[in-house]
């Protein structure tokens, strides 16, 4: 397990033992947008072969995928802060193309799925950028669910 925890480290050179740990098995049946989005029962991906919602514009950009959030109730915020009674997720890209996406736990926590691999739970959204992933381009948040 720690060669594991290495490799996860390497390729998101910020998370640390300190702030991040594993919450599941490594799944294929959702991404980390659908994590993100609550959901575990497709990977959402503007590609042929996965889920994208209708209306939305098949493409790797930015504003794609905050219409695909916005389908859900989604809409770009100020912070990260916890607030009562929102939910919200930070989407995160590389050369203005997404990579990524969490979601603020209520506790205040984070949580992401790591492509096809493992959910994690980290202390803020920022400890999964850089790397890989590269950094936080938009905060989205929405009426919580209940």
């Amino acid at each position: 397990m720690a060669a594991f925890h290495e490799l996860v480290r390497a390729a998101l050179p910020r998370l640390t033992a300190d702030n991040y740990r594993i919450t599941s098995r490594a799944s294929w049946e959702y991404n980390c947008i659908a994590w993100a989005l609550g959901l575990t029962d497709a990977w959402w991906w503007p590609v042929p072969g996965r889920y994208w919602p209708a209306g939305v514009l098949w493409e790797e950009t930015v504003a794609a995928f905050v219409a695909a959030f916005a389908t859900l109730g989604y809409k770009p915020c100020a912070g990260t802060d916890l607030e009562p009674g929102v939910e919200k997720t930070a989407l995160f890209a590389r050369d203005e193309t997404p990579t990524h996406a969490a979601r603020q736990l209520p506790s205040g926590l984070w949580t992401s799925k790591l492509g096809p691999s493992i959910d994690i739970e980290h202390s803020t959204p920022e400890v999964v950028g850089g790397g890989g992933y590269g950094e936080m381009v938009a905060v989205l948040a929405r009426k919580a669910v209940t």
